[in-house]
């Protein structure tokens, strides 16, 4: 990361911004400038060898307005209190864009899960969610997957819940095995949600999908579902890369068989691939290479001011957190490049969790055509939103974004009132 990026601060500054926008005092949302809760927990876990080694966790909730606090646990050695608190404030703003009954929240442990062993992983997160055990809860706080954790890590989280309060429950926690109360279509959401909201800016700008290039950066869980799925509607995906480099073919890389030399690779990156006409890149190259779509979907502050005069894609299709920051972003709109904002282009994933957690609610369970379609009429409805409100005011798609969040949490504040 770079020195001096604070993400918070980011969130901050266009928060302002869009407030500006809307005409609105800072007595209106200044409640949205600081967290509701924030715990910081401390993680001891035996090791394989025997000794104790102690990791650092959070639990940042930073709304409960409209409903319980929602948002992804994720394990990397990067993560802090900052990073922590912007996450949780972008989740309150995307649930709020997309209209569903959830506030924001986020969770993270400062470790590189690589470095464990599967037992220590365990330990590791059913450590962390004893230190978070009291403020979560199905309707309280309800986390997810994130940046390095999945299904199986949600149902380590599920079980431990369930044990202290002596009976299975379920709807603690989304993104678990189908087995345990998990959702047809979870694990491929927000990649699909990236997929139809850039499917939906072609169409609003009369572009050919056919002819459409795409190049993806973070070619993890959301990366590959959004690449696969644009690869299957006719889009050329020029560029890919992980964490092991990147990979560029200028008419088109052959998604199904890296899909399958992943699927036979055990460490699960692209490191060795070598497919015909591919070349190896850096992620300089890739985030400014020739394509008529880039989609970030890895780590926030990816794209800077320096990347932005360079970026040769016509539109931004954010699939990370705080891929843009604000400097970078004003370059981007003034380049008139159209950026889909992260807060709407990645929450398929919390739909389709809000899905997964009103099943739970429910003891019932929705085949998966059912949950893409009402996934689809979710973010598209969300998409003419925020497109209609961004012309209204004459800005771009990401103020509309805060715009119309803003709007509902500030609405939501004034119904309910402050206590006492």
């Amino acid at each position: 990361m770079v020195k001096n990026y604070n993400p918070y601060d980011e969130m901050l500054a266009t928060l302002d911004k869009a407030a500006n926008i809307l005409g609105l005092e800072e007595s209106d949302y200044s409640f949205l400038r600081y967290p509701e809760r924030e715990l910081i927990v401390s993680i001891p876990v035996q090791m394989d060898d025997g000794r104790v080694e102690v990791f650092t966790g959070y639990r940042v909730q930073h709304s409960s307005l409209r409903g319980p606090c929602k948002g992804g646990i994720r394990y990397h050695q990067d993560v802090d209190h900052d990073e922590v608190k912007a996450l949780a404030a972008w989740m309150s703003l995307k649930c709020s864009v997309v209209n569903i009954p959830y506030g924001g929240a986020k969770g993270g442990v400062r470790v590189n899960p690589e470095k464990l062993s599967r037992r220590e992983l365990e330990a590791l997160t059913r450590r962390y969610i004893l230190g978070i055990l009291p403020i979560i809860g199905p309707q309280k706080d309800i986390p997810a997957p994130d940046v390095n954790t999945n299904a199986e890590i949600m149902g380590w989280i599920m079980d431990t819940y369930s044990v202290f309060k002596g009976h299975a429950v379920p709807g603690v926690v989304t993104g678990k095995p189908l087995e345990i109360g998990g959702s047809l279509g979870r694990k491929e959401a927000t990649g699909r949600g990236v997929m139809l909201c850039s499917l939906e800016v072609l169409a609003r700008l009369g572009k050919d999908i056919k002819s459409t290039t795409v190049a993806v950066q973070g070619y993890g869980n959301v990366g590959q579902t959004a690449a696969t799925l644009l690869y299957n509607q006719g889009c050329k995906i020029v560029a890919i890369s992980d964490i092991s480099g990147g990979y560029y073919n200028p008419d088109g890389l052959n998604i199904p068989e890296i899909n399958q030399y992943l699927l036979n690779n055990s460490q699960k990156i692209l490191e060795g691939y070598n497919g015909q006409g591919v070349i190896k890149i850096n992620n300089e190259e890739l985030l400014t290479c020739d394509c008529d779509i880039l989609i970030p979907a890895a780590l926030e502050n990816q794209i800077t001011a320096e990347i932005s005069h360079k970026v040769k894609a016509k539109i931004i299709v954010e699939g990370a957190n705080g891929p843009t920051n604000t400097e970078a972003d004003k370059i981007l709109a003034d380049r008139k490049i159209l950026v889909i904002p992260d807060i709407l282009a990645n929450a398929g994933g919390v739909i389709v969790s809000y899905f997964e957690w009103v099943q739970n609610n429910q003891s019932l369970m929705w085949d998966e055509e059912k949950i893409n379609e009402m996934l689809r009429k979710t973010i598209v409805g969300a998409f003419n939103d925020v497109w209609a409100k961004a012309k209204e005011k004459n800005t771009t798609l990401r103020m509309g974004a805060y715009m119309v969040a803003l709007e509902r949490l500030v609405q939501a504040r004034k119904i309910r009132g402050i206590f006492p």
